[in-house]
């Protein structure tokens, strides 16, 4: 899944993909946006290392898209939302310093989505009422479809999210092809000013939704350090360790994706998967032959290799399973698939 970083020009959201994935941003790009990868870091990754002692240690990674900034005057912005339609989730940046009052930019922007899912789903609503009204054969499909869409119309028109309303299965299916804005997971980032030492009153305003305050600025500039001279000016502004990794397993969460594992002295790795998924799906990220394959996946919870130290206590204690086809992987898990060849 493509992870978008989304917001107004200047609220520094192509500071944070720089910060996550390395790679500086290229203005050539600034109309059409800019993708990379960002490792996310596990300490369950860690711990398998000192269990297995692997010559190899692969990290799943993230795809970011750094996407065009919106203008605040509104000018172009319909070719800037185009290229945002893309992702599958989308990482709203608003700024927080220099007198920028972010829960209102963060308002505004969500209500420049909403107008835009509004403009689509109407379009589509007003053409179909009117072909319904002639005599045709996909007259009937036309009209569970009208069915489908008008309640979401009327939801967006009083100001509701997509992702707020629970979906009827005719719902999901006729607004896949949209890639509305309000049907898409968001997390919220809030770009503080360096020496904000009260972050957390900005997320109070947010209740329940999953959201970050992280001075931009500051951590990127520490990660361009070296590492002892990055830790001595951690120490000097009293900060606690690299925040890019919480940072990460917010996005993780937020876009419902899940961390599970193989591993062996060979290779210690960690893979992405849609929450829900089952062993066959997780098979197949690993390599399509083991999906097609398939036979049994043995699994085992990583927090219980690490509480016991190795796969022989594991076993001891009855905790590798064999599961089937069907299974529901769980963040965390350990799989090793056995397949025909």
């Amino acid at each position: 899944m493509k992870i978008g970083l989304v917001g107004y020009q200047g609220s520094g959201k192509s500071t944070l993909f720089e910060w996550l994935t390395g790679v500086e941003p290229d203005p050539s790009l600034a109309h059409v946006g800019q993708s990379a990868m960002a490792p996310v870091p596990d300490p369950r990754v860690d711990a398998l290392v000192e269990i297995y002692r692997p010559k190899k240690i692969v990290l799943a990674s993230l795809e970011l898209l750094d996407t065009p900034g919106l203008a605040r005057d509104d000018e172009g912005n319909a070719a800037r939302l185009a290229r945002i339609r893309e992702v599958g989730c989308l990482v709203l940046v608003v700024a927080a310093y220099a007198g920028d009052d972010p829960l209102a930019e963060l308002a505004r922007f969500e209500e420049d989505l909403l107008l835009a899912d509004m403009q689509i789903v109407s379009g589509r609503v007003q053409r179909l009422r009117e072909s319904v009204k002639k005599p045709r054969p996909s007259r009937e499909r036309e009209q569970a479809e009208l069915d489908a869409l008008e309640p979401l119309l009327a939801a967006l028109e009083s100001g509701r999210a997509l992702r707020e309303i629970e979906l009827s299965d005719e719902q999901q299916k006729v607004i896949r092809a949209f890639q509305l804005f309000t049907h898409k997971p968001k997390l919220v980032v809030v770009n503080t000013a360096d020496d904000e030492n009260q972050p957390e009153r900005f997320l109070r305003p947010l209740g329940q939704t999953p959201a970050v305050a992280v001075p931009l600025g500051l951590e990127l500039e520490l990660a361009r350090l070296g590492p002892e001279e990055r830790e001595e000016m951690r120490r000097d502004l009293g900060l606690a360790g690299d925040r890019r990794p919480e940072v990460l397993q917010a996005m993780l969460r937020a876009s419902g994706q899940i961390l599970f594992f193989t591993a062996s002295e060979k290779e210690v790795r960690s893979w992405l998967l849609p929450r829900g998924a089952t062993a066959l799906d997780a098979a197949d990220s690993i390599h399509s032959d083991l999906a097609r394959g398939f036979i049994r996946a043995e699994t085992m919870a990583s927090a219980d290799l690490i509480r016991l130290g190795s796969e022989r206590e594991v076993k001891a204690q009855n905790l590798l399973r064999q599961e089937p086809k069907d299974y529901v992987v769980q963040d965390g898990d350990i799989l090793h698939i056995k397949f025909n060849v």
